[in-house]
């Protein structure tokens, strides 16, 4: 008998079982979207802890490790706790006090119904991504602990992760985020004492010669490029703003972000030394993320390596389960439900887990196509978000210049200049360069444009 799959699969059924009774709680889009702002500190530094601690912090950048050294792995877990620092010190009080349900609604507030929907086309696809990268490795997870084949593996954690989440939503999320983190953290924990403390016990010499941020090869661009993705690309992420606003109050949603970064930090740390490592714990493998998942197998004890896959299943179905449920909340929310004119909140809450299950499968032809978890990640976390940092940052100062065709543009420019850097390989630093691009065109919007009158809250407030 696979004891590991068992153990995986009896995991799931935990997680299924939280998420339906979760699902009697929720009664209204709020509750469904924001957990109805309930979260206290202990669910909303779990959830944001969270958001993305998954495929790409533990599979994802132990391969990268394993491969290209530290300076591959920019991202995780140095770059997104920086992001959760950043996200508590400047942004998590005044979007809070928005009392957003998405995070097109603020462009909504801010810019208009335009730059609403413009924001929408451009989050979904992110959101999108990032839940493929999970679906991709929770398939590979899946593929380690049996004789199935990837492909196979993918299908069956794109049906569970599916269901997961359209019964669920955010309440559901937050109880499963703190159960699992403890499980996880315990788990990453316990293997770093146990693979470093082997017979077999990496040298440590040959290590520290491979952490090193530094990339002779890569240029300086390139190298400010790593870490503007996950730092400001990811600020403006749907999947977190989510969660600090399902928060209880503002001290709450600032305090917990900031808690959330240490607790990434430290977590993080964990799984890129054993990558960095894995010549000397685990040997050459033919895919280098499944470093982590074959180390769990080779120094825990069968019982405790099967508790570690189950928690790294959770963790993954964790960040998938708000990636899809931002992506279903942004296009039923802020663009089905008013084209269609739903306005009851049961209806909202249908129109939300059906397109929940749509982005889903989307999702899943994703997974199988893409080449890797750590290239989805990357490309959910910088694919359009330089114009909606630009846009954002403006949002939540007291600025009075800048409307629907400011916005429009801000966003359009943004994108047009990733995707030529990225996709063509035009320049390095296409997400830099997006940065700069935006906040040029912004600018100059200002001093043409006004702010729309509609604008919702006053500049003393916004401040």
């Amino acid at each position: 008998m696979n004891w590991n799959l068992l153990g995986i699969f009896a995991w799931i059924a935990v997680q299924l079982a939280i998420g339906v009774w979760a699902s009697r709680k929720v009664r209204t889009e709020e509750d469904y979207l924001v957990a109805g702002r309930s979260l206290g500190y202990p669910m909303a530094t779990a959830t944001i802890f969270a958001t993305w601690f998954g495929a790409e912090s533990c599979i994802g950048a132990a391969g990268q490790a394993a491969s290209g050294g530290l300076s591959a792995t920019s991202a995780d877990p140095f770059g997104y706790a920086l992001c959760l620092l950043l996200m508590g010190t400047f942004l998590a009080r005044p979007l809070w006090r928005r009392k957003l349900r998405t995070m097109a609604d603020l462009y909504r507030q801010r810019y208009g119904e335009a730059a609403e929907k413009a924001a929408v086309l451009v989050m979904v696809p992110t959101s999108v991504l990032w839940a493929a990268a999970q679906i991709r490795a929770f398939g590979q997870v899946l593929g380690a602990s049996s004789s199935l084949e990837v492909h196979v593996t993918i299908a069956i954690a794109a049906l569970i992760v599916i269901a997961y989440t359209m019964v669920g939503g955010m309440l559901a999320d937050a109880y499963t985020d703190f159960i699992q983190g403890g499980a996880l953290l315990f788990g990453l924990v316990l293997l770093g004492v146990k693979a470093w403390g082997a017979d077999s016990a990496p040298n440590l010499a040959d290590t520290i010669g491979r952490a090193s941020f530094f990339n002779a090869e890569r240029s300086w661009l390139e190298a400010a490029d790593g870490w503007a993705v996950p730092v400001m690309g990811s600020l403006v992420a749907a999947e977190l703003v989510s969660r600090v606003s399902s928060s209880r109050s503002a001290d709450v949603a600032q305090r917990s972000s900031w808690l959330a970064s240490l607790l990434y930090l430290g977590v993080g740390l964990i799984p890129v030394s054993i990558g960095l490592a894995a010549a000397d714990l685990v040997g050459p493998l033919d895919d280098p993320e499944q470093v982590l998942i074959v180390a769990a197998q080779r120094y825990l004890p069968g019982a405790l390596s099967v508790v570690f896959a189950g928690a790294l299943v959770s963790a993954i179905l964790s960040t998938v389960d708000s990636a899809l449920l931002s992506a279903g909340a942004l296009f039923g929310h802020n663009v089905l439900a008013p084209l269609l004119g739903v306005r009851d909140e049961a209806g909202r809450l249908r129109l939300d887990r059906r397109c929940v299950v749509g982005f889903g499968v989307l999702a899943w032809a994703i997974a199988e196509s893409s080449e890797g978890v750590y290239a989805l990640v990357e490309m959910a976390s910088s694919l359009g978000t330089s114009g909606l940092f630009v846009l954002t940052v403006a949002a939540l100062l007291p600025w009075r210049r800048g409307g629907r065709w400011t916005a429009l543009l801000t966003i359009a420019t943004g994108l047009a200049v990733f995707l030529v850097g990225d996709l063509l390989g035009a320049y390095e630093g296409p997400f830099v360069l997006s940065l700069a691009a935006a906040a040029l065109v912004f600018g100059l919007g200002c001093a043409l444009e006004a702010a729309p009158p509609e604008v919702a809250l006053d500049a003393e407030e916004a401040a």
